[in-house]
């Protein structure tokens, strides 16, 4: 250790256990054991204890041991800024480079994570989720990680950091035991905001409880006093000095200074002044102090408490209304104070080094003795500095932020254009904030609506109830803007629908569409409609509107995006109600005859999504995964990873178990519930996320972990109005008929079909819920399950799927009331699967067709097409009727684990004709699939690993 670190240690007293702490976590992610890696260090504790020495100490251990170090630090004022740590973070390593260089660096994050951390400007498409802005940012530091390891970030004052850059770090935090990553994190615990609560300990290695510091205790304070004023310091001065600041480090330096500063023998006679000492550190001693350093002082003082941290000496000087000679000398004086630092040593290139206040304590109590009419004048006057500055609206909104309405269009303006930034740059609360103090001032006459459309669309996310409120008041507004007014109502409409309120929405379009004149425009507002009431599972002009649409759509010739998506409508329609496949696949073609974007910026997703599916209905699953896996890129690439990549996950999960293979569907299925988590339960995309993974558990065999899973995430009644795929009562009832609850599966079969069939969806191959009702109720009335399978297969034969009509053929051969009945439907329905893409659906026909006919090829074929899906319970039902005809099992297609050491032993023993006990015998027949006919060749291919 060298001299100087030495002495750094030395000054922080009865800080031992800290600094153990730390060295242990440097050395752990320094080191090569296994042990080595990073983590999360939490220092915690009021204002004043030092926790912003030991982060110094920290910074200086970490370059020492040669560690990358990136740091931050919360500001008071700087709160509402958003992403104001995550740039002091992460900017200085990237800034300064080209727009070639960044792009190579970010790669396909440029878009999305420039703007946030202020290395581009915004696009002018849809901004990012906030959840993909976060993916960005983990991408990005997770990069500099790897790229320049170890690394050390260190946050100071991490209660004052902004919300968006707080949330991400905490959500980051238990990635850094897995990467060369420490996470050195300080804040005061009362002042720790909710989304910061991780900060508070994380699970696993990284986990620990935060380091509590603690006040001084008397001994200490008299050591700092002697080495600070001399050992000849009497103990009764010492101990007055500890009284008088609590034992809190700061307010003792400080203390000690002032005492030097001012000749002050350290003996009992002056112990009683210590008091008044220690009081002009702070309230009003330190107000007292500040006004004796003389007027323009004081002014420069109160422009940089406004200013926040890194203050720009210009800028200060501006607010301040001082000239240059003036704020020098200001500077200079409260440097001599001890209330501004020394300028930092990496000012800017241009001689303006950022000054600081020597302790967030001297800043919060400067700030709040600003009188409140020249505390508002003062940012008033900050605004307009850092918009001449170039520093943008942005920058300048802070300040308006705590400015008095005064009917000003250029604060309106300002905030307007810093909320658009802001929503752009992945930000929509700060926008909000930033759009409702506009409205506020008030916009002119004709912006109102405006902003209350702005303030509509910035709070979509965060507050999808005051966003409804917002657009109706904006709609109120008398405006004469056919183009505001149209996209008021359209983001009014989708707001609704996705707070389940659809017929709201469809009423409110209703009303528009008289009233619109403009040809081109109307025909937008009717898609919206039909789209809405298309999802709408309470609709009750089904019919009449699917008239309306096939009318409307067929004339379309398709020449803009608006017939385009009238005619993906008419598609899904057509599905819906089963037509034929031709028709249907018709239609889709028309709308993908042009590219076709998943992520138009003023449209929704849906109609691109319902495209895609219709393929998957018609046995195209090929082609709706093209679509889906275009359409998932573009959802990354717009940084769209909540909502919308947990729809696109659920639904490819969707499309694999339709084709048979339900563990990439359940993969699938499981990352797009993940995602859902994030968006929040009972939401629409919650419900997809978990009917398609229920569907595909039980198509697995595993009952009893998705009724589990269904109990864990309140899958039930009420179901959602909205339509969902696959049907969500009718997955609920296929479970709970797989759980042998045929009664309660039953009632909830029948209140489907009362549901659907009025609607004119009466296309299995979308919803079978006949077909289940069927299965229910043959063993109580056989005849109506055959009328049902009945109706069902000729809905199947209509539209022309021939996974559709092949299962439906399965279904009615169970139904069946003859033996050669069931054999012909089977044997057709296995001739049709073939020719489909329905592996699952195949292997069920292939295995009741065997079992129909006690055929061991049949069954074999069953075998091999069940666990070739992942069908596990299909595939074990189906080899113990293979067993049990006599026949072998393919080799390769047991569905348990290799022969354990005991029953290869006894298999050897079988084969050299030592008597062996028949259980083990036939375990190892079933696991080497054979019979005893077969054991020693069986044996010999296992030894030479052909098993």
């Amino acid at each position: 250790m060298t001299d100087r670190h030495a002495r750094t240690r030395h000054t922080l007293f009865e800080r031992e256990t800290e600094l153990v702490a730390v060295d242990e976590a440097l050395d752990r992610l320094t080191g090569s054991g296994p042990d080595a890696g990073g983590g999360l260090l939490a220092l915690s504790g009021p204002a004043g204890l030092g926790k912003t020495t030991l982060l110094a100490e920290v910074r200086r251990s970490a370059l020492a041991r040669s560690c990358t170090l990136l740091a931050a630090r919360g500001g008071e004022q700087e709160q509402g800024q958003p992403f104001h740590v995550a740039r002091q973070l992460i900017q200085p390593r990237l800034a300064g480079r080209s727009e070639t260089s960044l792009r190579a660096a970010l790669g396909g994050w440029y878009p999305i994570v420039g703007p946030a951390l202020g290395l581009c400007a915004p696009g002018q498409g849809a901004p990012p989720d906030p959840q993909g802005l976060r993916d960005g940012l983990d991408w990005v530091l997770t990069q500099l990680t790897v790229q320049r390891a170890p690394v050390v970030l260190v946050l100071d004052d991490a209660h004052w950091g902004d919300p968006e850059s707080l949330g991400w770090l905490a959500a980051f935090a238990p990635r850094a035991e897995h990467l060369a990553l420490l996470l050195v994190v300080a804040y005061r615990p009362d002042e720790l905001p909710a989304h910061a609560e991780a900060f508070r300990g994380l699970p696993g290695r990284a986990g620990r409880r935060p380091l509590n510091l603690a006040p001084l205790s008397a001994a200490a304070v008299s050591t700092l006093v002697r080495e600070t004023v001399g050992e000849h310091a009497e103990e009764s001065f010492c101990r007055e000095a500890w009284a008088v600041t609590t034992g809190n480090p700061f307010e003792a330096v400080e203390l000690t200074a002032r005492v030097r500063a001012k000749g002050l023998e350290p003996t009992s006679a002056s112990a009683p002044l210590l008091r008044d000492l220690a009081a002009a550190q702070r309230g009003s001693g330190l107000v007292a102090r500040l006004h004796g350093l003389g007027p323009s002082t004081v002014r420069f003082a109160w422009a940089c408490a406004v200013l926040g941290t890194a203050i720009p000496q210009r800028i200060a000087a501006r607010v301040a209304g001082l000239g240059a000679e003036e704020a020098a000398d200001a500077t200079n004086r409260l440097r001599d104070a001890r209330i501004l630092s020394a300028p930092a040593d990496d000012g800017d290139p241009e001689g303006d080094p950022p000054l600081e206040f020597v302790h967030p304590l001297l800043a919060t109590g400067i700030y709040r003795a600003i009188p409140d009419a020249l505390r508002v004048a003062l940012h008033g006057k900050a605004a307009a500095a850092a918009v001449d500055a170039g520093l943008g609206p942005s920058a300048a909104a802070r300040h308006l932020l705590e400015t008095q309405p005064e009917n000003d269009p250029w604060v309106v303006r300002t905030l307007r254009g810093a909320a658009a930034e802001n929503l752009r740059a992945g930000a929509p609360e700060a926008a909000r904030r930033q759009l409702a103090r506009a409205l506020q001032e008030p916009p002119d006459f004709d912006e109102r609506a405006a902003g209350l459309y702005e303030l509509g669309c910035a709070a979509l996310l965060t507050e999808p109830a005051n966003t409804v409120n917002h657009l109706r008041a904006a709609l109120a507004e008398p405006f004469d803007d056919p183009a505001l007014r149209q996209g008021i109502v359209i983001r009014l409409a989708q707001v609704l629908a996705h707070s389940d309120h659809l017929s709201e929405a469809s009423e409110l379009l209703a009303r528009e569409i008289p009233h619109t004149p403009d040809a081109r425009a109307r025909l937008r507002l009717q898609s919206e409609q039909f789209m809405w009431d298309a999802f709408d599972a309470a609709e009750t002009g089904s019919p009449a509107r699917s008239r309306r649409l096939a009318k409307l759509a067929d004339r379309l010739g398709g020449r803009d995006l608006t017939e385009r998506y009238v005619i993906g409508l008419r598609a899904w329609d057509a599905c819906l109600r089963g037509e034929s496949v031709e028709t249907v696949l018709h239609h889709a073609r028309r709308v993908l005859a042009e590219p076709f974007s998943w992520a138009y910026a003023d449209r929704g997703f849906e109609v691109p999504v319902l495209t895609a599916m219709v393929h998957m209905y018609a046995d195209r699953p090929g082609r709706a995964e093209e679509l889906f896996a275009a359409g998932t890129a573009e959802f990354e690439r717009q940084g769209w990873r909540g909502a919308h990549l947990s729809f696109a996950y659920g639904l490819r999960a969707y499309i694999r178990y339709r084709r048979g293979q339900l563990a990439e569907a359940e993969e699938l299925a499981r990352a797009g519930l993940r995602l859902a988590e994030r968006v929040g339960r009972r939401t629409p995309v919650h419900w997809y996320a978990i009917a398609i993974l229920l569907t595909t558990l039980v198509a697995r065999g595993r009952v009893d972990e998705a009724w589990e899973l269904a109990r864990e995430h309140g899958y039930g009644e009420p179901f959602p109005a909205a339509v969902v795929f696959p049907d969500s009562q009718t997955v609920h009832a296929e479970l709970l008929l797989a759980r042998g609850e045929t009664k309660a599966a039953i009632a909830a079969l029948e209140e489907v079909g009362r549901r659907l069939t009025p609607r004119g969806i009466q296309n299995p191959a979308w919803c079978p819920w006949q077909l289940l009702l069927a299965r229910a109720v043959a063993p109580e009335d056989p005849a109506a399950a055959r009328a049902l399978a009945d109706e069902a297969l000729g809905r199947a034969r209509a539209f022309g799927a021939p996974s559709a009509i092949g299962q439906a053929l399965r279904v009615r051969a169970e139904v069946a009331d003859a033996p050669g009945e069931r054999t012909a439907l089977l044997a057709e329905a296995v001739a049709l699967l073939s020719r489909s893409p329905a592996g699952y659906e195949l292997a069920l026909a292939l295995a009741a067709l065997g079992a129909e006919r006690g055929d061991r090829e049949l069954l074999t074929r069953a075998l091999i097409t069940s666990r070739e899906c992942g069908a596990d319970s299909l595939a074990a039902s189906t080899a113990e009727r293979l067993l049990a005809l006599g026949g072998a099992l393919p080799c390769g297609s047991s569905w348990e684990d290799e022969p354990t050491p005991e029953e290869l032993r006894a298999a050897e023993d079988a084969v050299r004709g030592v008597p062996t006990p028949g259980p083990e015998l036939s375990a190892v027949c079933r696991k080497l699939g054979t019979d005893l006919n077969g054991l020693s060749d069986a044996l010999a291919a296992f030894a030479r690993g052909a098993h």
